[in-house]
């Protein structure tokens, strides 16, 4: 990993000496890429919208690896490695697309005829929160803790292994989707999709809720 983040940091530099927009620029900087592929560092998951994600991951990298040109800094190697750095990234937009994607789906519920006061609540945890970075800590840290083992108690009948708690977890960015969870504990994605709707939204609602009041 030492000799990883040495031949990174090394290339980075190269990179950078060169002007923008020149072919040797261009030429360290695909020599970079190869090598950061090559690695198999990059955080991987199986969300639909991963590929669509890392392609932003990649455009970024280009944009403001030695010049800030869409970000407010440039990358900085005295802070963490190159890959370090675009994992954030890629994170950060995978967290983007789970909460596009959650909104779609809520409104899609709506539109189906789900109760529109219960489905705006839940529409203020997932979507909109006034801290959205801060409420997802506070969400996974209440459901990691599950203090009360209420999240424990609550699981698919015969199936304890897969209560609130597990499947929660699972769904908070960046989420596996319903497909591997399916594959996982050999359940339908119906049965799955339907116990998170009738049984894990109402909890994350309820701790919402609690959060609002404290």
């Amino acid at each position: 990993m030492i000799a990883l983040e040495q031949q990174l940091k090394q290339l980075v530099q190269e990179t950078c000496q060169h002007p923008h927009g020149s072919i040797a620029r261009q030429r360290a900087l695909t020599s970079l890429i190869r090598l950061i592929n090559r690695s198999q560092k990059l955080w991987k998951d199986s969300s639909t919208y991963y590929e669509d994600a890392l392609q932003l991951t990649w455009l970024y990298f280009c944009r403001n690896l030695c010049e800030a040109i869409t970000a407010k800094s440039a990358y900085d190697s005295d802070r963490s490695n190159v890959i370090t750095w675009m994992n954030a990234y890629l994170k950060r937009r995978l967290q983007d697309m789970y909460i596009e994607n959650q909104q779609q789906q809520l409104q899609h519920v709506l539109e189906e005829g789900e109760d529109r006061k219960i489905t705006d609540q839940i529409v203020d945890l997932i979507i909109a929160p006034p801290q959205p970075s801060n409420l997802l800590d506070q969400v996974r840290q209440w459901v990691e803790s599950d203090k009360t083992k209420v999240l424990q108690r609550t699981y698919i009948r015969d199936r304890a292994d897969v209560n609130a708690q597990v499947l929660i977890l699972r769904r908070l960015p960046p989420e596996s989707s319903w497909q591997i969870l399916a594959q996982e504990f050999a359940l339908p994605i119906s049965t799955l999709s339907s116990f998170y709707q009738r049984k894990c939204i109402p909890l994350l609602k309820e701790f919402y809720e609690q959060q609002r009041v404290a």
